[in-house]
């Protein structure tokens, strides 16, 4: 249950539990580290055992937080629901959830775009975040409140050519974002960190000189390190965003704001 009284100082999450999901690398991990040094337990949940082991272990190693891992496919409706009854019953409450978990896999052509893969990518980036926050956000709702953060991205209102499955889905999380806000107020809060580009793994299949030049239009200029997104989540599952629901908040270094004509 989300507690009402703020926590001080340092620690706004104390005595919270997170669970994120893509959680062991890249944004995900960022967050995971943020939210424990702030004080919360976390739930780490990516494919990879090791991985989300490997992370748990690091965050008991530098902070007084629990830190469990739970391997899970969130692209698997029937496993999500096994995960939420696992963690509920073996680790506590949820007081924060952060659809993370992605996949924006890269194709020859759109003709060539194959059925399986449509599938896996609405799967992962849309179904799963759907699923989660249905049954997740309706526990925080039962219990006193929480607050649920998905990640979307700037795609979802840049999309181009080469990313379009990808960017329907995140365009569908922002509207899930709106649904859900409306369906767990007033104890629950939903938003959505709407992402630009990060330097995390993925990064290392871009073409860095095509994306320079597209960057140096950006206000920023420039990508985003994994650790600037922190700030925006800390800001979503604290006491500090106590007024703020049903938002989109663009991460993106201003991205979105870039007019591309002409």
């Amino acid at each position: 249950m989300l507690r009402n009284e703020a926590a001080a100082g340092d620690r706004p999450l104390a005595g919270r539990l997170a669970l994120v999901t893509g959680g062991s690398r890249g944004l995900g991990r960022e967050m995971v580290l943020a939210f424990a040094a702030a004080g919360a337990d976390v739930v780490i949940v990516s494919r990879k055992a090791e991985a989300c082991e490997a992370l748990a272990d690091e965050v008991r190693k530098t902070t007084d937080a629990r830190a469990f891992a739970y391997p899970a496919h969130v692209g698997d409706w029937g496993g999500l629901g096994r995960l939420v009854d696992a963690v509920y019953n073996e680790v506590g409450e949820l007081d924060i959830l952060v659809n993370n978990a992605g996949m924006a896999p890269l194709y020859p052509s759109l003709d060539q775009v194959s059925e399986e893969l449509f599938d896996k990518v609405i799967g992962v980036n849309l179904k799963a975040p759907f699923r989660l926050t249905a049954l997740v956000g309706s526990r925080m709702a039962a219990s006193g409140g929480g607050s649920i953060i998905n990640i979307s991205s700037v795609a979802s209102v840049r999309p181009t050519p080469a990313d379009l499955p990808y960017a329907a889905a995140k365009a569908g999380i922002n509207v899930l974002t709106a649904g859900f806000a409306q369906a767990f107020g007033p104890s629950v809060r939903v938003n959505t960190i709407m992402a630009g580009p990060f330097l995390t793994d993925i990064s290392k299949a871009w073409d860095m000189g095509a994306f320079e030049k597209m960057a140096a239009r950006f206000p920023l200029g420039r990508a985003g390190r994994p650790d600037e997104i922190v700030g925006a989540a800390l800001y979503l599952a604290g006491p500090a965003s106590s007024y703020t629901t049903g938002a989109v908040l663009p991460v993106d270094g201003g991205q979105a704001v870039v007019s591309y004509s002409g």
